[in-house]
């Protein structure tokens, strides 16, 4: 999105999680560890969890992980490129331009999805006008999958086993951008949630999907081409 409003909305909230990013690279290694449309409103609940009776498959050992091109949710419908983003001039993970609302960005300097650690993409909740990227990604839930599509061909298949909303007042950098498990390949989806505050500018909550590499496939061979 273009205008100053709905920049300044997404900024304060989704870039207010990802600024404390910055400051916690400083100690620990991230790899080896929005406008008038309302946002998802969830709630300041500690965490939806993983319901009971819904069984998980074993991890998949870490790969060499390859630069994401796409990501994709079948659950809620998400099929979305991904761009390469780095901190701005503040310590925050740039996201994608509000231009762009239908795009994820990825953490450049962290793990790649795939790799043993935590890779992080983010995605706008909404625009001035109308729902972006991730205004579904609260409605997720443990047990469904998450597809990456790396820059080699390759096929990264995630399972997710935790959804969590972190209240502005209570954010844990090291919950949030931490392994889970040491030398497990995990992923994390981050967007705004909560509600939009009026007074702060600012959304009261960030929606935070985790999950672990649980399945691979490498790229289809090519067809050769007739002489």
């Amino acid at each position: 999105m273009s205008s100053a409003r709905g920049s300044g909305r997404f900024v304060t909230g989704l870039a207010w999680a990802v600024l404390l990013l910055g400051l916690w690279l400083w100690g620990r290694d991230v790899s080896g560890g929005t406008g008038s449309t309302s946002a998802p409103t969830t709630g300041d609940i500690a965490a939806v969890g993983r319901p009971l009776g819904v069984p998980l498959p074993p991890a998949h050992d870490p790969l060499k992980g390859a630069a994401p091109q796409r990501v994709e949710i079948p659950s809620i419908g998400i099929a979305a490129p991904v761009v390469p983003r780095g901190l701005d001039a503040d310590g925050a993970v740039d996201p994608p331009p509000f231009a762009q609302p239908g795009t994820v960005g990825w953490f450049d300097s962290g793990a790649r999805p795939g790799q043993a650690g935590a890779a992080l993409l983010v995605g706008h909740v909404d625009t001035q006008s109308k729902p972006a990227v991730f205004y579904g990604l609260s409605a997720v839930r443990p047990g469904e999958r998450i597809k990456v599509t790396g820059d080699d061909g390759t096929v990264a298949e995630f399972t997710i086993d935790d959804v969590q909303v972190f209240p502005r007042k209570h954010f844990d950098a090291a919950k949030v951008y931490g392994s889970r498990r040491r030398g497990r390949a995990e992923l994390r989806l981050i967007t705004c949630g909560g509600t939009y505050d009026r007074a702060t500018k600012a959304y009261t909550a960030n929606v935070v999907v985790s999950a672990y590499l649980t399945d691979a496939r490498d790229p289809a061979p090519s067809t050769p081409r007739k002489p």
